[in-house]
């Protein structure tokens, strides 16, 4: 009893429980978020380089992107994107002309904007400025003074008629049929 070593005084050590998977969780029937489903303004990561301009952050000038822009500050000048979404933030003060391929307001932009694909002004977001869109949403209190010009994308051309001649002739003609054996026309 007095002789006994320190180890054996100690106890052995547990290993460390590991946090449940989601499979794990989905088959007790227990939620993964107890948090009622609601749009995030944050940007969303779907594999897409991008970029943030944090709320202490104020650029002024023309800014030009390959990659999603989150703004959250402020930016003042143009902002250019055409590949792009750019977002701005419930702290984002935008007084620029705007370019993007799809825009989403929660924040507050003084400026004309041009979204190739779609603009959100969502719930509490303030946009003063004329819009050129494919496709708009604007949420319930949303704030918008401007005017909108809707886009709408014409189909791809049929082919001429001439291009399609063209194309007939530059085909080669059939074979002719092989003569039926034994067989003889008749005039």
């Amino acid at each position: 009893m007095w002789n006994r070593n320190k180890r054996e005084e100690e106890p052995a050590p547990r290993p460390a429980a590991q946090p449940p998977t989601a499979t794990s969780l989905a088959r007790e029937g227990i939620p993964m978020n107890t948090l009622p489903p609601s749009r995030s303004p944050e940007p969303e990561t779907t594999g897409v380089r991008s970029a943030m301009i944090g709320k202490s952050v104020v650029v002024k000038g023309q800014l030009f992107s390959r990659e999603d822009l989150y703004i959250d500050g402020e930016v003042e000048g143009s902002v250019e994107m055409p590949e792009s979404r750019l977002t701005v933030g419930p702290n984002g003060k935008v007084a620029a002309s705007v370019k993007a391929r799809e825009i989403v307001v929660v924040g507050t932009i003084h400026g004309n904007v041009e979204a190739v694909e779609k603009i959100e002004i969502r719930k509490d977001a303030k946009l003063v400025g004329d819009i050129k869109t494919v496709r708009i949403v604007i949420e319930d209190n949303a704030f918008f003074k401007g005017s909108v010009d809707i886009i709408r994308t014409e189909p791809k051309p049929a082919t001429r008629p001439q291009q399609a001649a063209a194309a007939a002739e530059a085909r080669p003609a059939a074979p002719p049929a092989p003569p039926v054996p034994g067989g003889e026309t008749k005039r």
